[in-house]
């Protein structure tokens, strides 16, 4: 079965909101899936958290949420935040997540 990482690289909620609907469908499917906050997208987790947003709130209960980004999150003024949240802060390629980790582990990477 494949294995997708999906790697969210937008601020804009509305497009993040979509890639959230794919990874839970894509895990209600059986496949194995990895939601990685990269870029701007690390900006909208605050809003997610505080609206008590029920999609995010489900994927994240779901342990689909595998990092967010500690270059993009302290650069963006939300890493104190991010660090609170209970999602994993990465940082092994020059402070963001490294892609390759998740193509070694057999991920098709997909970015948003």
């Amino acid at each position: 079965m494949r294995k997708v990482a999906f790697f969210a690289f937008r601020g804009d909620e509305m497009c993040f909101m979509h890639l959230v609907l794919n990874a839970l469908d894509l895990h209600d499917k059986g496949y194995p899936v990895k939601i990685v906050m990269e870029g701007e997208a690390v900006t909208i987790i605050k809003k997610l958290e505080e609206g008590k947003n029920n999609l995010y709130l489900k994927a994240k209960d779901l342990g689909l949420f595998d990092c967010i980004c500690k270059a993009c999150s302290a650069k963006l003024g939300v890493l104190e935040f991010n660090e609170t949240v209970g999602i994993p802060i990465k940082g092994d390629l020059q402070g963001h997540p490294a892609m390759e980790e998740f193509i070694k582990e057999g991920y098709e990477i997909i970015t948003l």
